[in-house]
Formats: structure tokens, sequence, C-alpha cells
């Protein structure tokens, strides 16, 4: 068994420190696009959960006798456009078509051209380079710790 990180880990023959960090670099770029994906879902989700919570205060002062005020915030707020024609989920469509799916595709085709496809080498010899060899929970890969 070895000591030293999987196939899927370790640099390609003739591949260089430089490209391995820029590597490190664009993939740490993809992690906080990722991110920016979740807290804009996140926020769509917010935004669907606020209009329908909106749509229950009308109700609730409507029955309470206020129709005028209901009335004014139903037909003013209630389904409103968080942007210039667009409702959040047309706004997570656009960011996943037009941005979020060509970042994905450029982040790949780097790998693909400059590592053989592999994701993560920066990471995977900063773990070789800060673990302690032979100590219990510091194993390279799964199968080496059991």
């Amino acid at each position: 068994m070895s000591d030293g990180p999987d196939d899927a880990h370790t640099r390609p023959a003739g591949v260089d420190d430089a490209t391995v960090e820029a590597m490190g670099k664009l993939s740490e770029a993809l992690e906080a696009v990722e991110e920016a994906r979740g807290h804009l879902y996140a926020f769509h989700r917010r935004c669907g959960t606020a209009d329908l919570m909106l749509g229950d205060a009308v109700e609730l002062l409507r029955a309470a006798g206020h129709g005028e005020t209901a009335d004014r915030i139903e037909s003013e707020l209630v389904g409103r456009n968080i942007l210039e024609g667009r409702w959040s989920f047309q706004v997570v469509e656009d960011y996943d078509d037009h941005y979020y799916a060509a970042f994905r595709d450029h982040e790949r085709r780097a790998r693909e051209e400059l590592v053989g496809g592999l994701r993560h080498l920066f990471e995977a010899e900063m773990k070789e380079d800060r673990r302690t060899h032979g100590r219990r929970h510091h194993e390279a890969t799964p199968e080496s710790s059991s």
C-alpha cells in the first residue's frame, strides 16, 4: 500500500510548479463561483418565500379590515419583478446559462489541456507537504487508513 496520493491526484510528468499553482488558482476561482451560485440560489429561494409571505400578509390585512392597504400592497408589491423584467428564477437561469456554464467549461478545458484533466493537484500536493507521513489520521487516501 502506497503512502502517497492516488493517481487522480498525482502531477503528470512534465507539469511544472507554475502550472500546478495556476491551476490551483483557477480551481479556487471556480470554487468562489460555485459559492456565489449557492448564494444566488439562496437569494432566489428567499425572494420566493418573501413573496408568498407577502401574499399571506395581504390576506391577513384584508381579513383585519384593512382592504385598501391590502389592495395597494397586492397590486404594487405581490409578484413584483426583483430586477427590471425579471423574477429571481430568471436571474438564476441567466447566471447559470451565461456565466456559470462558461466558467466551468473553461476550467475543465484548461485542466484537460494542461494537467490531463486532473483536479485539485495544488491541494493534493499541499496535503502531501503538510501531513505527517505514517501517522494515524494523516493518511494519503481513505484506502490507506484501513
